[in-house]
């Protein structure tokens, strides 16, 4: 049976109320549904245990921020990297709660106690991400349509970018061999060029200096997405 099977929440309590009282604060253990409240002259910290990050952990937490907004959260270490994405992501949604957390490391009879952080107001625009925001909206608009179902999981998804490889393989379908130029002003965009010297999905051929064609291989697999084959073979038509 693993370490964290066999300990139990009370178990992170006297390192918790050692680490407390030895910054100057009267410590006591399940007070009105708090698990720990420490007092420091007019100062309350609560401090939630549990030996797992949960949900029921941290609406547990945000229930105690009506009694003080000194409130943190205390979990033993876990087993995976603290420098991990899921760590990282974890901790951005403590900070977002505005909650301090807590780690306790068991070692032996040794047990360390870690403030990775304390409760703090969340600066939701120091946050927002422009860049992100800015490629999420490019990639919208590079959509036709709407042809992934959301949640989807280890099926393929179709991008702006493929969507753009289908039209460019569409109208060398309908028109044969192209220059990157002629494609451009039938509407293909500015990554014509790149998407032809990649060829990412090896649809396409250079038949002759600056002239392509699509591939068999292309003319088979771009028929795979019939829905928007037939936007972009309508769109020559309009």
């Amino acid at each position: 049976m693993s370490e964290t099977i066999k300990r139990q929440e009370v178990d992170l309590y006297k390192p918790i109320h050692k680490y407390f009282t030895q910054e100057g604060y009267d410590v006591y253990g399940e007070v009105n549904d708090c698990d720990v409240a420490a007092v420091r002259g007019e100062e309350l910290v609560v401090i939630e245990l549990k030996l797992n990050l949960t949900v029921d952990l941290l609406v547990q937490a945000t229930k105690r921020q009506r009694l003080t907004d000194q409130v943190y959260i205390a979990i033993p270490k876990p087993k995976y990297k603290l420098r991990s994405k899921r760590w990282t992501d974890l901790c951005h949604l403590i900070r977002r709660l505005e909650l301090g957390l807590i780690v306790i490391t068991f070692s032996g009879n040794r047990k360390k106690v870690e403030v990775m952080f304390g409760p703090s107001t969340f600066d939701r625009k120091r946050s927002f991400n422009k860049k992100r925001r800015s490629a999420l909206l490019k990639e919208i608009n590079g959509r036709s349509a709407d042809y992934n179902v959301g949640g989807s999981n280890k099926t393929k998804i179709m991008t702006a970018y493929k969507e753009n490889c289908i039209q460019i393989a569409c109208y060398l379908d309908k028109y044969g061999q192209l220059s990157p130029k002629a494609l451009k002003q039938l509407g293909t965009g500015e990554k014509t060029s790149s998407i032809l010297t990649k060829n990412y999905y090896n649809w396409f051929n250079r038949a002759e200096r600056g002239i392509y064609e699509l591939t068999e291989k292309g003319k088979t697999e771009i028929r795979d997405n019939p829905e928007i084959y037939e936007y972009w073979c309508q769109l020559l038509v309009e």
